[in-house]
């Protein structure tokens, strides 16, 4: 099979946070067409592991689902800043905790048939608390959970946000 051909494409809907373009698309052997595209910035996210093999969690509500449940520190990386430095903010100002260093964990396009996003998440150590988040509307609650609960978790569904799911699932992967 080969690419598709665009032939074009026009704005819907902009703002800083999001668009939505309609996008003119000819697939291979098939009539052309107008494809919805969502497109966002990217997101930089976090999980902090400490030296007692405990992750930080943020327990917050979701209106767009309406549901309860525990994410990682992430949010969107602003035009010219690197991702690093995005994935360290966001946890500082999410949480409280300055994170000393942060490496690549694993990279993911959540919806790669109706958008562009880009999910870069990031495995951050040596965290010390610096004081309460900026962010003060992001979470109920902020906990270090241990890493031999996170499992379960997931199969409760009590983590179910892609971002969080995608950096977690991929450092237990890792352990072992």
């Amino acid at each position: 099979m080969s690419e598709w051909t665009i032939h074009g494409s026009r704005p819907v809907y902009t703002s800083p946070w999001v668009a939505l373009d309609l996008v003119d698309v000819e697939p291979p052997g098939h009539p052309r067409y107008e494809h919805h595209l969502v497109r966002f910035a990217p997101v930089a996210a976090t999980v902090v592991l400490n030296g007692d093999g405990e992750v930080l969690m943020m327990w917050r509500h979701r209106f767009a689902t309406d549901t309860w449940n525990w994410e990682i520190p992430s949010g969107i990386v602003e035009v010219g800043e690197e991702l690093a430095a995005a994935a360290v903010r966001e946890v500082e100002e999410e949480t409280g905790w300055r994170v000393a260093c942060v490496e690549p964990l694993a990279y993911n396009q959540p919806i790669g048939g109706m958008s562009n996003a880009e999910h870069h998440v990031f495995l951050g150590r040596g965290a010390r608390f610096v004081g309460p988040p900026s962010d003060t509307h992001e979470a109920d609650r902020i906990e270090w959970i241990p890493l031999d609960r996170i499992q379960d978790m997931i199969d409760r569904r009590e983590i179910v946000a892609g971002v969080a799911v995608t950096g977690l699932l991929q450092l237990l992967a890792r352990r072992s």
